[in-house]
């Protein structure tokens, strides 16, 4: 009963959910990745400007 109960809540809830259109997604999406992409390259930067420093110690 419980889980009958529990199925339509989230049914009605789902109905009410507004969803991200596709351009949205588009940008979102592009957006994880640049900055993935930025701050790969700055911490492999760091990294290696680290590693030089500690070889010339």
């Amino acid at each position: 009963m419980r889980l009958w109960k529990f199925l339509k809540s989230v049914v009605t809830e789902m109905k009410i959910v507004v969803w991200p259109s596709a351009k949205q997604n588009r940008t979102d999406t592009i957006t994880v990745f640049g900055t993935a992409i930025f701050f790969t390259i700055f911490l492999g930067a760091v990294d290696w400007i680290v590693q030089f420093l500690l070889m010339k110690l």
